[in-house]
């Protein structure tokens, strides 16, 4: 379907031409809108969201594969559509919504993007472009690493179980902390000190400061009891650290693993006390309308550190990088 209804030819987008740089790196340029394919529509953005994954890609977590230069980064977008391709059937022209890229192609720091399809979902009436763009990996990351250890979100099943949630005030522990209470666990969290009162705010029954010995060691003042699970989603938290807080079947679900840990889960493969590493993202469109859902109705929120102006994309690019961004960090069209 050819573009039209007011479509331009050409649109702002920002880009990067080789490994490294950082935000420095970052260039505006003026390209041709995308044409859509068949099973694709085409967003104007609204908002998009950074993630690690974005940077770690630049920094050549990929390499020599991917990306294929001059790149646009970015997997996450909210907007409307303003084109479907021909076999499209459930979306339209004017429905707003969220949208999941594919990390090999990004495409989201720009005005408009062809989006799958297949990873884009309505979003329902009162949620914002901003709290919306926030959800895809990070959410999706949080809900597929409760899911791993039995959680049902329904705020009375599930195994009610003992969860620590290591650097909670980050973009995937965050949705972490709300997700693990409405699956009825006792969530103890992890966070710098002037994020403490936040991390509550969002449900956790007790929250440790990380720069405490207490903190450090993970263990909790107000339970004797060990952690049944532990999602990490902190790089510098070791298996050595974690395993003398864990029940005697307690299990480390461990999102962001360093070196060692990847070692360790090798190591206690068939052990009682054990440290899995997450598997890459699987989940996708039914999990990200769910998530959708939840913030429709009230039950979850999207934590926002910072909303930058798309002219100002670099200085995004730099707090994601920092690694000490509270929530998510947004790019607005």
């Amino acid at each position: 379907m050819a573009a039209g209804g007011g479509i331009p030819a050409t649109m702002r987008a920002v880009q990067y031409t080789g490994y490294g740089g950082g935000a420095g790196a970052l260039k505006h340029v003026e390209i041709p809108v995308p044409s859509v394919k068949k099973h694709e529509v085409l967003i104007k953005v609204e908002a998009a969201s950074v993630n690690p994954i974005d940077w770690s890609i630049q920094k050549g977590m990929l390499r020599p594969f991917l990306p294929k230069f001059p790149f646009i980064p970015v997997t996450d977008v909210a907007g409307e559509i303003v084109e479907a391709g021909s076999a499209g059937h459930e979306l339209k022209v004017g429905d707003k919504v969220l949208s999941k890229l594919n990390f090999w192609k990004g495409g989201g720091l720009a005005e408009y993007v062809a989006a799958p399809e297949s990873l884009t979902v309505v979003r329902p009436a009162g949620v914002s472009a901003v709290d919306a763009a926030g959800l895809p990996v990070a959410g999706l990351t949080a809900v597929k690493a409760l899911m791993s250890i039995g959680t049902k979100f329904d705020g009375i099943g599930g195994t009610g179980a003992n969860v620590l949630i290591t650097a909670a005030s980050g973009g995937v522990g965050t949705y972490a902390v709300q997700l693990a209470k409405l699956g009825n666990h006792r969530v103890t969290a992890t966070c710098g000190a002037r994020n403490m009162d936040l991390v509550r705010s969002l449900g956790a029954d007790e929250v440790l400061d990380y720069n405490t010995p207490q903190g450090a060691a993970l263990t909790s003042l107000a339970s004797d009891e060990k952690y049944d699970y532990i999602i990490n989603t902190a790089k510098n938290v070791n298996w050595s650290a974690m395993k003398p807080t864990l029940s005697s079947r307690g299990r480390v679900v461990d999102i962001t693993p360093n070196p060692g840990n990847y070692v360790a889960a090798m190591l206690t493969m068939f052990a009682r006390k054990k440290i899995t590493m997450m598997a890459l993202m699987s989940l996708g469109k039914e999990e990200m309308r769910f998530l959708m859902e939840l913030v429709g109705e009230g039950k979850l929120r999207t934590v926002v550190d910072s909303r930058c102006p798309f002219e100002k994309a670099a200085e995004a690019w730099e707090k994601s990088m920092g690694g000490h961004a509270t929530g998510k960090v947004i790019v607005e069209m």
